[in-house]
């Protein structure tokens, strides 16, 4: 096999592979590089499954039944996909069994040979992919050979077996942390935790429990959010590995063993510029708020995960600053569209739920805010008594809009808000136009729907888009806002 040699002798064992999306593929085509005996299910059976089945030549692949027992018989080994519950029939009969279930993370921690690039990780309810593609950006300026892979890029396991890289900058899911067992990583950070997924998890316990796992075993530091008493907890009560320490981050000017803001500074009171402890009244600036784009609160919190957690790995200052210079997000994360009119149009259709959307609006005031869509059960009463204050307007859409509408009646009575009935193509225009006449030359029209999008859109992706080609239409357009 191409690439690093690996240690894990699967040769000629029946492993099950439950899933063939993202993370499946990949496991299963690693799996039969190393001589397994590999039998791949996935309960759909369309293209994009019959494509998959094409490129595991020599699997037994079985699609459109994914409950059947009889896939279990002979395994002695599941490596499942992160979207299966531990309560799906066939992950429920292996653990009955006995037979042990990986996912595509510790199947590809366990594929690591001598010498293999250190993990760091990240994982958190909002903000890890921008805080893990922060983090590559700034690998990468120190010079090291790094990619960002986990739920986010590559695949996990192909850049495990490439072994082209010195450092790994992993984004971890509660799914992919759930079905970990002896994944270590050099450094891990909890980015905060709120409640989410708690149909798959059973419980925000068990969903901040999952969280958690990134600490198992760290080597040299575990990031936490000081404002976030839960992940400083998960700190506590995580068993690492000696010599660990324990790596705050806040906006507020840094206590000893933490990383913060001194007015326009991020500054670092946890490592020397080796990576060591400093003295206590020691403090190293790693770069300015200008630096990090787009500027807003939450986006700062990420920027310091990062640079804790490359500050542990022995990144010098000047990385830092670099790293975070050359970052630019992902599309759809608080992204500037356009000036209309004196109003800032700007889209962070990735914030699809409550925490989200509140980090989102915390950088905006005053705002016309733009929600609505899936709630998946959520509650907004402490979103919106957040909110309130800095509220101009509100436009709502989406199937559970009255999700929203009813805790703005309550919290926010003062606040006008306009319901979008549409839920057609055009339904985006009808929202930027009573945006636009609700806002005022100053303020913010911000699409943060605090919900998910699939009630109207294919993904949060295509409602970015057609609330910015909406935007673009009406500045296209030269019309004035109406008032």
């Amino acid at each position: 096999m191409a690439g690093r040699a690996v240690t894990l002798r699967l040769d000629g064992r029946r492993v099950l592979v439950t899933g063939l999306g993202v993370s499946g593929l990949p496991a299963a085509r690693a799996l039969l590089r190393l001589g397994a005996d590999v039998v791949a299910v996935d309960g759909a059976d369309g293209p994009a499954q019959r494509d998959a089945a094409v490129q595991l030549a020599g699997a037994d692949v079985r699609l459109g039944d994914a409950d059947d027992p009889r896939h279990l018989e002979g395994a002695e080994l599941v490596v499942t996909s992160p979207g299966w519950r531990p309560t799906q029939p066939l992950l429920a009969g292996a653990a009955r069994r006995g037979v042990p279930v990986w996912g595509e993370v510790e199947l590809a921690w366990r594929l690591r040979g001598e010498g293999a690039a250190p993990w760091l990780a990240v994982t958190g309810t909002n903000g890890k992919t921008t805080a893990v593609r922060m983090l590559a950006s700034v690998l990468a300026a120190a010079g090291r050979r790094t990619v960002a892979v986990g739920n986010v890029g590559a695949p996990l396991v192909d850049a495990v077996l490439d072994g082209a890289y010195d450092v790994l900058a992993v984004e971890l899911s509660s799914y992919q942390l759930h079905w970990t067992s002896t994944v270590a990583v050099q450094a891990g950070a909890v980015l905060n935790v709120a409640p989410d997924h708690l149909d798959w998890h059973g419980g925000l316990a068990a969903y901040a429990a999952d969280k958690g796992l990134v600490y198992r075993g760290a080597e040299r530091a575990c990031v936490y959010n000081a404002a976030d008493p839960v992940t400083e907890q998960l700190v506590r009560d995580a068993d690492v590995a000696e010599g660990a320490r324990a790596v705050g981050t806040t906006l507020c000017p840094p206590a000893p063993a933490q990383l913060g803001l001194v007015e326009d500074l991020l500054v670092d009171r946890a490592f020397d510029d080796d990576g060591g402890r400093p003295d206590p009244g020691a403090a190293v600036e790693l770069a300015t708020t200008a630096d990090v784009v787009p500027l807003a609160p939450h986006v700062l919190e990420d920027a310091l995960a990062a640079a804790a957690l490359a500050r542990a790995h022995g990144v010098p200052a000047a990385a830092v600053r670099d790293g975070l210079r050359a970052f630019r997000p992902d599309a759809h994360r608080i992204a500037h569209v356009a000036d209309l009119d004196g109003v800032a149009y700007v889209d962070d259709s990735k914030a699809t739920n409550a925490h989200a959307a509140q980090a989102s609006l915390r950088a905006y005031d005053p705002v016309v805010w733009v929600a609505g869509g899936l709630a998946k059960g959520a509650t907004f009463d402490e979103l919106v008594r957040a909110a309130a204050p800095r509220l101009r307007g509100v436009v709502l859409l989406g199937r559970d809009r009255e999700a929203l509408h009813e805790p703005l009646r309550r919290h926010a009575p003062q606040v006008p808000v306009i319901v979008v009935e549409r839920t057609d193509t055009g339904a985006m225009d009808d929202v930027v136009s009573a945006a636009a006449g609700l806002a005022r030359p100053g303020d913010t029209v911000l699409l943060a729907p605090a919900c998910a999008s699939m009630d109207m859109f294919r993904d949060y992706g295509a409602r970015g888009d057609a609330f910015a080609d909406a935007v673009l239409r009406r500045a296209a357009s030269g019309g004035p806002a109406p008032r």
